[in-house]
């Protein structure tokens, strides 16, 4: 079956329809994981967005239902070069074709991947649609991607988020390969803000030896200080910060009741905000597992996972605030720390999946903190 994407720029590429009948609309944006594409596509980060990814085949080694990072798969859309019709994993329990029909993405391949990155890369994200059928008229699908609202200034976090408290279940750190020495002394309450988090990042935290309860995004900060949490954490999640008021003034009560902090990716970008800086959309955004970043008291260089739009605008920051990580490709913040509050964050994935570890210290970090705080 014939499918088309079309850009907003007019660009369009003709491919085949990797599902049934459907249309997708949303940012258009690349990844270059080679592996993870079921992490991706059940990635709340990408709620409103239509994801390309790099690599030449996606599909190879199937789907397991240990691979999801949320309910249910949160792209918009999905694009690929070549989809592998069969699935050879010991792991996998079906196709990435059938996930797809299963949960009803609306998914094109067969277009030209490379060129449609570099056209992203030079000219910007876009929005687009996807749409599949016979008689598609190309001009009325630019139309309908420009008719598209913008990243910029929509609150995404509120379709993704859950919509009750839950705790998560304890983990075994044998089974993440966690140190007994990298462990917390005793189990540790963590009030965790869920703008769209990945469920990995719980893992993790409960591995470490956290007790771990989730809050939705807009719960009042009051009702987690509440609870007498050893630390509070805020999760990663879709858009852009700036609108995202409520959590912000949140993360402003937290900082100034000097509970001990740890954000990543949009929850790094909340507390940027809440600390008095700003941010901005950066031209093509960070996504996927190889992106180096600097430490910059030690100098140590770690291979990270990535998937944001936005950045936190350095020169904004007050001096009582201070810049701890960088990107090494385009220089960007990806690390900050409030230099009189127990108050940190980072720009990119610590708890990868997928991608490499080495940023997994920064759970030992928050460990760290909280122990001394409390002691």
């Amino acid at each position: 079956m014939q499918a088309i994407l079309a850009l907003e720029d007019g660009t369009f590429y003709r491919g085949v329809a990797a599902v049934a009948d459907g249309e997708a609309r949303g940012e258009v944006v690349f990844n270059t994981s080679m592996t993870g594409y079921q992490e991706v596509l059940t990635d709340p980060s990408y709620a409103g967005q239509i994801v390309t990814m790099t690599c030449a085949e996606i599909g190879n080694y199937g789907v397991s239902p240990n691979d999801v990072e949320s309910r249910k798969p949160q792209i918009a859309g999905f694009i690929i070069r070549d989809e592998s019709p069969v699935a050879s994993n010991w792991r996998s329990e079906g196709t990435l074709r059938d996930y797809l029909v299963a949960n009803g993405i609306v998914a094109i391949s067969d277009i030209d991947t490379r060129a449609l990155t570099r056209l992203l890369r030079s000219s910007g994200v876009m929005r687009g649609v996807v749409t599949t059928g016979g008689a598609l008229d190309v001009n009325a699908l630019v139309e309908r991607a420009r008719s598209i609202p913008t990243m910029d200034g929509s609150d995404l976090v509120r379709t993704v988020t859950s919509d009750t408290i839950f705790d998560w279940p304890a983990e075994d750190p044998g089974e993440f390969g966690i140190p007994t020495e990298h462990l917390a002394r005793r189990r540790l309450k963590i009030a965790a803000y869920d703008f769209g988090m990945k469920w990995n990042i719980m893992r993790r935290l409960s591995a470490h030896g956290c007790d771990v309860r989730v809050y939705p995004a807009a719960t009042p900060a009051a009702e987690l200080l509440a609870s007498r949490p050893d630390g509070v954490f805020l999760s990663n999640g879709p858009g852009d910060p700036a609108p995202l008021t409520y959590a912000i003034d949140n993360a402003k009560a937290l900082v100034q009741a000097d509970v001990p902090v740890f954000g990543i990716c949009l929850g790094h970008q909340i507390l940027g905000l809440a600390m008095g800086g700003t941010t901005y959309k950066l031209k093509f955004g960070h996504r996927g597992a190889n992106h180096p970043v600097k430490q910059l008291v030690t100098g140590k260089i770690e291979i990270t996972s990535q998937n944001h739009g936005f950045a936190v605008d350095p020169a904004s920051l007050p001096d009582d605030v201070e810049v701890t990580h960088k990107n090494l490709y385009d220089g960007t913040v990806e690390g900050l720390r409030h230099t009189t509050h127990p108050v940190f964050c980072v720009q990119y994935h610590p708890e990868a999946s997928p991608g490499p570890h080495d940023a997994d210290y920064l759970f030992n970090d928050f460990i760290r903190l909280i122990e001394e705080k409390s002691a």
